[in-house]
């Protein structure tokens, strides 16, 4: 498909098939081919602490394929051979270990800048030396037991750092974003429990050659935009949270070839480019709750050029002064995001738990009084009914917060 130009509603399907929102989800149960897939054409799963609802990487997997086993995600992640390891891409996230390889780049980065920064003195130096010993002996261990293993040994200096880390901590870390060390799973508590990247990766990959850093940002937006499908120099840029100076000769190179082409897409204020083999589907009709990670929606500019919505997310921000709530997802509905909700699992609430929506919004094309409001509130209901059945919550609660809660709340207590 090559096309020098391309109206917003066009973009925007493209942007949706590329991320796997333009197929029915499966009607049988997800296995590991599926993830794989899903995987293959999102590249990045990003990874974030915050639990109030889901964990986040869990959600862009439900989000396209519906309910299924998340012990799925944490086995492929943590079992050899992994299909999934853990670095800086987006940001803490899930890639293949294909795509690990290709940050070798940034683990050099890594390693040159925090000499000069994180690591001030020669006993910083020893530390390392005495985690990467710890590490290669025992691991796979938390940095918490890594701290215990070198205190047996001898006391050491526990002084704060950043977000309160000990010196051990601190070290872990920089060997984790130096490469040196991998996450080879989480704990039940969400801990990553650190190995020798080499035993993390499958051999194949841990014993290939780095690549040329020129080669691998170019293979890094190539991805990026087979990924996006059509997206802006500044879009493909952040996927991988690539550098401005690494990513125009790349994107340039990449249009040469013909393996980019450039477009201008209505209303957007910057060049686009389309990816050769992005599919541009007749109608999306795809239901979805996104997590505030997901790769359709991460980069907040790129969501309000392709959906004309407004998104921020307010978990920082003083709860007085939020507009929608704390931790809010946009809810998709065929091509649109067409309302937000503020979601909590609340597992102390009695029987089996509940969803509560905390706050529900309508973009103002569907707002109260609009002919599709009850349309969506309808279809927001059944899939909060199914998001909760998939978490183990007994039934969904809804508070009387925004202008979506009185109609969301009248089909939800029918249902």
């Amino acid at each position: 498909m090559r096309v020098e130009r391309l109206s917003a509603a066009q973009a925007r399907r493209v942007a949706l098939a590329a991320q796997g929102f333009a197929v029915p989800r499966p009607a049988g149960p997800v296995g590991v081919r599926q993830l794989q897939g899903l995987v293959d054409r999102v590249e990045v799963l990003q990874i974030d602490s915050v639990n109030v609802f889901c964990r986040s990487h869990y959600l862009p997997v439900f989000s396209r394929f519906g309910p299924y086993d998340r012990s799925l995600l944490d086995r492929v992640a943590a079992r050899a051979p992994r299909r999934l390891v853990e670095y800086w891409a987006h940001e803490a996230s899930f890639v293949a270990p294909s795509t690990h390889r290709l940050l070798r780049f940034r683990m050099a980065r890594a390693r040159d800048e925090a000499w000069g920064g994180m690591l001030r003195a020669a006993s910083d130096a020893a530390l390392l030396d005495d985690v990467r010993a710890v590490v290669l002996a025992e691991g796979p261990l938390t940095a918490l037991e890594i701290e215990r293993r070198l205190e047996a040994v001898a006391p050491r200096e526990r002084s704060g750092w950043g977000w309160n880390w000990s010196r051990t901590k601190r070290a872990v870390e920089f060997l984790f974003w130096a490469g040196e060390i991998s996450s080879a799973g989480r704990t039940p508590q969400f801990e990553r429990r650190y190995d020798v990247t080499a035993r993390v990766l499958p051999p194949e990959v841990a014993s290939a050659p780095d690549p040329d850093p020129a080669d691998a940002v170019r293979e890094l937006v190539r991805r990026a935009a087979a990924s996006c499908g059509v997206a802006t120099e500044r879009a493909l840029r952040d996927y991988f949270r690539l550098r401005p100076q690494q990513t125009k000769p790349a994107v340039a190179e990449l249009v040469e070839a013909g393996e980019l082409v450039p477009v201008t897409v209505d209303g957007w204020r910057r060049p686009a480019y389309l990816h050769p083999a992005a599919r541009l589907p007749r109608w999306v009709r795809a239901r979805a709750l996104l997590s505030p990670f997901d790769s359709l929606v991460w980069e907040r500019e790129r969501t309000e050029e392709i959906f004309g919505f407004r998104y921020r997310l307010e978990i920082y921000t003083p709860a007085e002064q939020r507009v929608h709530g704390y931790y809010v997802l946009p809810f998709l509905l065929g091509d649109e995001l067409l309302a937000r909700v503020d979601l909590k699992s609340d597992r102390a609430a009695g029987g089996g738990g509940l969803l509560r929506v905390r706050a529900a919004w309508a973009e103002a094309r569907v707002g109260p009084g609009t002919p599709r409001h009850h349309e969506v509130a309808a279809e927001l209901a059944a899939e909060l009914a199914l998001t909760a059945d998939w978490l183990g919550l007994d039934a969904v609660a809804v508070e009387p917060r925004g202008d979506l809660a009185p109609a969301l709340h009248a089909v939800t207590r029918a249902a």
